[in-house]
């Protein structure tokens, strides 16, 4: 499997995990009385996995865009692009005639 596959699959597990975190806080510190919601409802376990759907789509998202400018797990330490002098161009002055002049 192809290394940036690997990536994101890992930071979306890690993203989904700080969403389940994050939601089961939401309902421990009882944030809006959502406990007394959810729990006082027949289908309140629909909104309980919607915010952890949902939170996990938000969490892995900014899981994997924090990781990329990381670099992780670089094998080779190769940079890329060309390592070539940059051509330094020579000025001198063009002469210009005009209308006014002989």
């Amino acid at each position: 499997m192809p290394h940036l596959i690997r990536l994101y699959i890992r930071q979306v597990a890690i993203g989904y995990v700080l969403s389940a975190a994050f939601v089961a806080g939401l309902l421990w510190l009882n944030v809006a009385n959502l406990w007394h919601l959810v729990t006082h409802v027949n289908v309140g376990w629909i909104a309980v996995l919607m915010l952890w759907i949902f939170n996990g789509i938000v969490f892995a998202g900014v899981q994997f865009a924090l990781s990329l400018p990381q670099g992780h797990g670089e094998e080779d330490d190769d940079q890329g692009g060309k390592r070539d002098a940059l051509p330094t161009m020579l000025s001198e002055p063009v002469p210009v005639r005009t209308a006014n002049q002989p």
